[in-house]
């Protein structure tokens, strides 16, 4: 982005959302304001360093990033941020769409099959690391480490899509 105009045409596209975003988290329009305008202040000064993938994906990324130094600044308990983010998601998604579903099925089918099977028993089954290695006769850490390349695998794939699409997939797996 090296000219005005479209730094306009992203500022017209994001400030309000951006706002809504961090007005839900913070509940306070006055710090909501402020986070938002520093976002847009950081990136018009940045814009020449920047390269960016993904205009709403570093927008909200910021956002995110700008609450939480915020709280950390004033010293509040940043897991306060975290759930009301967390209750922003669950109030926002009125139900889980077969669409969403499907990617996520999608995802977990480009898993390798023990992989796969591994995640499912942790995340679906919600059977214990020590559970896992028993039934399927492998090392508790082969299991940890098929979990963590899964989870790696999925947020690799996630890159790809948009960022509400990816941000919503990011929800299920984590709470699941």
């Amino acid at each position: 982005m090296k000219s005005t105009a479209e730094f306009e045409k992203i500022y017209t596209a994001y400030w309000e959302k951006l706002y809504v975003f961090s007005f839900k988290i913070t509940q306070d329009r006055d710090l909501a304001q402020n986070i938002v305008q520093d976002i847009f202040i950081d990136f018009w000064e940045r814009r020449s360093e920047l390269e960016i993938n993904s205009v709403e994906n570093y927008l909200f990324r910021a956002a995110k990033n700008q609450i939480f130094k915020h709280y950390r600044n004033n010293r509040f308990d940043k897991s306060i941020p975290e759930e009301k983010f967390e209750n922003y998601l669950i109030e926002n998604i009125t139900s889980i769409d077969e669409e969403l579903l499907d990617k996520l099925y999608s995802l977990l089918d480009k898993l390798p099959e023990k992989r796969k099977e591994i995640l499912i028993m942790y995340k679906i089954q919600e059977m214990d690391i020590d559970q896992i290695a028993a039934q399927l006769q492998l090392s508790k850490q082969t299991v940890k480490n098929q979990i963590t390349s899964a989870l790696k695998q999925l947020r690799a794939e996630m890159k790809n899509m948009d960022f509400a699409t990816a941000l919503l997939l990011h929800f299920l797996l984590t709470f699941l």
